[in-house]
């Protein structure tokens, strides 16, 4: 099994593409499964489609179903930040990826993104994991 640790730093892009970084992992690697996971409690992945108003779709669904007010239990660092604790239970912080002869298989409009609400911490890190296929 290969694996990387790519550094990210979201700031304010809670939406970060990330699909170029694990495509450059996968460049010469053959066939098998990419693993992906981000090792942060208030962090995700998600497949979507970019540039076309799915990131603000995307973050007002995320505002309506895990409003940033003072509701959470959880309820250190900025206001609101509990629901960025809850947001991995829906966004998940791992995805798996088929990759044919290096190359991710994607839909024609799909990429891989970093969605981190969280504007407590914007150091991320990204670990990868590749396995050959048989």
């Amino acid at each position: 099994m290969d694996s990387a640790e790519v550094r990210l730093r979201t700031g304010r892009r809670w939406a970060l593409d990330v699909t170029d970084e694990v495509a450059a992992f996968t460049a010469d690697k053959g066939d098998g499964l990419c693993h992906l996971f981000l090792p942060h409690a208030t962090a995700g992945l998600a497949l979507i489609e970019l540039g076309s108003g799915t990131e603000d779709d995307l973050l007002e669904a995320v505002e309506e179903m895990l409003p940033r007010d003072r509701r959470y239990r959880h309820a250190h660092g900025s206001p609101g930040h509990g629901r960025d604790h809850v947001l991995p239970a829906f966004v998940s912080p791992s995805l798996v990826l088929a990759v044919e002869s290096g190359h991710l298989v994607l839909g024609t409009w799909q990429r891989v993104v970093l969605i981190d609400p969280n504007l407590d911490n914007p150091d991320r890190r990204l670990l990868l994991h590749f396995l050959p296929a048989g």
